[in-house]
């Protein structure tokens, strides 16, 4: 059982294709997947970049939740993209960090991976750091 079984998935997770790979409850890290499908490519035959922007940042974005226990997420402030190398269709996996969070603002750090392991974007970001109590998306009820 993780704190994501706690929450709906909320609807652009699901149509990113988010999984839940890892995580790390102690430090916020999370490994998680997504499935970029050929409805995400541009005329090039590669994922558009705003896609995979989104995908950074609902990597960067769990773990607040992770290392919050589920008591805060966060809202991300700014996102910052270096889009490295194309990515294809198929599997995609974020690993996302906590770099320094502190009681209203958090700073975030990851990368978005392909199926070979090779880097294809990196993200940095800055969020406001809020209690999830009375979010639209609120804890599943027992």
């Amino acid at each position: 059982m993780t704190v994501f079984d706690e929450f709906p998935m909320p609807p652009c997770a699901q149509l990113l294709g988010w999984s839940l790979a890892e995580h790390n409850p102690e430090t916020g890290w999370v490994k998680v997947g997504f499935d970029a499908g050929p409805q995400f490519c541009n005329p090039g035959g590669t994922v558009q970049g705003g896609f995979l922007a989104a995908m950074l940042d609902d990597t960067l974005g769990p773990t607040i939740l992770v290392k919050s226990q589920g008591s805060h997420y966060c809202a991300t402030i700014d996102l910052s993209v270096s889009f490295i190398a194309p990515a294809l269709p198929g599997r995609l996996v974020g690993e996302g960090r906590i770099v320094r969070a502190g009681k209203t603002i958090a700073f975030l750090a990851g990368e978005l991976r392909n199926a070979a392991g090779d880097i294809v974007a990196t993200a940095t970001a800055s969020a406001r750091v809020v209690p999830t109590a009375g979010l639209v998306l609120a804890p599943k009820a027992d």
